[in-house]
């Protein structure tokens, strides 16, 4: 099993950035794939960006694609989120995820460990 905490949201300008972190208890975290979603009031939590174990390869949704950056350090047991050029319809609470399957996934079914979220609000 794994623990996850995020930190590192709040409030920001609409073209600034955010680095999120996610921190992972536990002695087999370089055995998840990890992943970061979202879920702004009203809407379904989504999809943003995922990251093999090694760190290898990353998988990012479209709407985020070129602007945010997943990276992990399996010697901190560490997953980050680095998101630029911030737009207002990024609000949303951000979790991070493992991926009990350790596989690239967007799929929400597949991740079995959650994070408690963090607000990530953008401002116009």
């Amino acid at each position: 099993q794994v623990q996850l905490v995020e930190s590192g949201g709040g409030l920001v300008q609409a073209g600034g950035s955010l680095r999120l972190s996610c921190a992972a208890s536990g002695r087999t975290f370089s055995s998840y794939a990890m992943g970061w979603f979202r879920q702004a009031p009203g809407k379904e939590r989504e999809f943003v960006a995922a990251i093999t174990r090694s760190g290898g390869y990353t998988y990012y949704a479209d709407s985020v694609k070129g602007r945010f950056t997943i990276s992990r350090d399996n010697t901190k047991n560490t997953v980050s989120l680095q998101m630029n050029s911030l737009r207002p319809e990024d609000t949303a609470v951000y979790y991070c995820a493992a991926n009990v399957y350790s596989t690239l996934s967007a799929a929400y079914r597949d991740y079995g460990y959650w994070g408690q979220g963090t607000q990530v609000t953008v401002s116009s």
